[in-house]
């Protein structure tokens, strides 16, 4: 049985007070985690190692970074090695932030190398990738995924890539209320599972889990991860409020 992920992206959100208390609510939610479910928070760099104390004895939880450079150490003021988040504890990365190809320009090549990096030290990438509204209005968004996944994770050996997570963004859909139907959700997620059976086989394609990223809600979250190839989401905004991400998280199939 593939993985169910609930994985929150705080973004640039909160204090460090403010972050104490969200974790601390979250820990005494009333979940109860299958073997095969898992929670990961995607926080901020300056509450990594508290939020990492806080979930050490929280079984099933696990602390994400929000990026990672390409380099192991250096003269890169401001950036954050992957050794760094090893050394307090983080065990995932997101990469690829629809957010951070935008804003800051980081390019599918540059994707590969971070990834690579990612697993070489034992974390676990949560790859983003997906289209913005100009490319879904042309319905042209299967080449537009297709090209972020072999241009940023095709040099994986098989078994490097089983280790991945991948979460497809609507972009469209990122923090404007509007979201995919379940059947687009469900249509794309398995055209990137069959983009990954292409290039490594099925029993391959099957092992990866694939979250939905775009407005994923207390609402829409028990019917978008029924879908079979949905296996949970990468939550924004929702992921703030320790209530509405609980219900969230419940809603794993």
């Amino acid at each position: 049985m593939r993985k169910q992920i609930a994985a929150a992206n705080w973004k640039m959100n909160l204090t460090l007070t403010q972050a104490e208390a969200l974790t601390q609510n979250l820990i005494e939610a009333p979940i109860q985690l299958q073997p095969h479910q898992e929670v990961v928070l995607a926080v901020p760099a300056p509450y990594l190692h508290r939020v990492v104390q806080l979930l050490q004895n929280k079984q099933g939880f696990h602390v994400a970074a929000q990026n990672c450079y390409t380099k192991v150490s250096g003269a890169y003021t401001g950036e954050i090695s992957v050794e760094m988040l090893n050394s307090i504890g983080v065990s995932h990365v997101v990469l690829g932030h629809s957010e951070r190809r935008e804003y800051f320009n980081e390019s599918n090549e540059m994707l590969a190398q971070k990834v690579s990096i990612a697993l070489e030290h034992q974390l676990t990438p949560i790859f983003c990738c997906g289209e913005p509204l100009s490319v879904r209005e042309a319905n042209t968004q299967n080449e537009w995924v297709a090209l972020q996944l072999k241009e940023s994770l095709y040099h994986l050996s098989p078994e490097q890539i089983t280790q991945l997570v991948i979460a497809y963004e609507p972009i469209w859909a990122i923090g404007t209320g509007k979201t995919a139907s379940s059947l687009q959700a469900q249509e794309i997620h398995a055209f990137i599972r069959s983009q990954i059976a292409a290039q490594y086989g099925d029993q391959v394609a099957q092992v990866i889990p694939v979250l939905y990223g775009g407005s994923v809600k207390a609402a829409n979250a028990v019917e978008l991860f029924q879908q079979s190839d949905v296996d949970g989401g990468l939550v924004g905004g929702a992921s703030l409020q320790a209530a509405e991400f609980t219900a969230i998280i419940q809603a794993l199939q």
